[in-house]
């Protein structure tokens, strides 16, 4: 009898601690509340299919020649998503008209140039310390054998949604409506050969890592995957739980409110075999403890290959994924206190 009632005790002590912990969560969800939901459909509606489809076409012409790091495509690519943000109003956080991060020759692979990581900034009207980075990569593979490899997709996808973000914030912030924490929109360099642009960044941080409260990280949110061909209202969300469980929960909610795509985590998974968590930007901001959205249409026929072209992208896709990414980045720039970086 005595061990039956010890056994039913440890039974009631383990119950009470799921239920505590269902409690918690249940109280972050409940926690997360966009006081304004009109202004977040009035500026994410100025991001639309046919400017982003616009941009695609840019970045994934032969004037970029494949935009492979340190080469002259890759170069003048950086100078156009330099006047693009001069153009908005967007200033550098450098200063002036230096929008580029030099990243040198030492910090990359064997056989590089040295190249530039572009940076624009929004400072926050009531926290100008506390940083969010949206990221996304510009480089691509260039040229080989004479064959351009326009990377659409990948990730012109990525750095097109980067920009009209970044437009949007921009036009809020000029009618009023400025985000209260600070955002930094960083075009990274190198992640095609190693993730250098990401590591240089999180290595030399123009703002402390410290202050930093997410990354939100853009890598190919343009096409559809095979799994999803009769479904392809999706996106692939990777580590927004790895390391804190209220960002989690920003994006659920933020998407549930806004936009209603399919959230699969079916690449979150700790034995994913693909690991496609350390393999796009995002993974230099969460070996830092930061916390990470990496946002992914997953894997198609076309994936590094020359056939990755700018007509084969899905434009009103891709404008519903970069609404969900602007909705879940003013939640963060904007709730009262700053994101939980921590998991329960």
């Amino acid at each position: 009898m005595k061990i039956l009632v010890w056994a039913l005790s440890l039974s009631l002590v383990g119950s009470c601690a799921t239920k505590r912990y269902t409690e918690k969560l249940e109280d972050i969800r409940n926690s997360i509340a966009f006081e304004n939901e009109a202004l977040v459909v009035e500026y994410a509606n100025t991001i639309t299919s046919e400017e982003l489809k616009s941009i695609v076409y840019d970045i994934a012409s032969e004037e970029y020649q494949g935009r492979k790091t340190g080469e002259l495509g890759h170069n003048k690519l950086c100078k156009y998503l330099k006047n693009f943000y001069i153009d908005a109003g967007i200033e550098s956080p450098l200063g002036g008209d230096n929008y580029y991060q030099h990243v040198p020759k030492s910090s990359l692979s064997s056989g590089y140039n040295s190249t530039q990581n572009v940076v624009a900034y929004i400072k926050g009207s009531v926290y100008p310390d506390e940083l969010l980075v949206i990221s996304s990569h510009s480089d691509h593979l260039g040229i080989e054998n004479d064959i351009m490899y326009p990377g659409a997709d990948d990730n012109g996808s990525g750095t097109a949604a980067l920009l009209e973000i970044a437009q949007a914030f921009k036009t809020a912030q000029s009618n009023g409506h400025g985000p209260k924490r600070s955002i930094l929109f960083l075009h990274l360099t190198g992640e095609e050969n190693g993730l250098y642009g990401s590591h240089y960044y999180t290595e030399h941080p123009i703002f402390p890592l410290d202050n930093t409260i997410a990354n939100l990280n853009i890598d190919m949110i343009g096409r559809v995957d095979p799994k999803h061909e009769t479904n392809p209202n999706y996106i692939y969300l990777i580590g927004a739980d790895r390391i804190s469980t209220e960002l989690h929960y920003v994006s659920e909610v933020a998407n549930k409110q806004f936009t209603n795509l399919e959230l699969d985590y079916t690449y979150n998974r700790e034995d994913d075999p693909n690991r496609y968590y350390y393999r796009s930007d995002h993974y230099n901001f969460a070996l830092k403890g930061i916390p990470v959205i990496f946002y992914f249409n997953g894997e198609h026929k076309d994936y590094h290959k020359p056939t990755d072209t700018a007509e084969k992208l899905n434009y009103p896709l891709l404008e519903t994924r970069s609404k969900l990414i602007f909705a879940t980045a003013w939640y963060l720039v904007n709730s009262p206190k700053r994101l939980d970086p921590n998991k329960i």
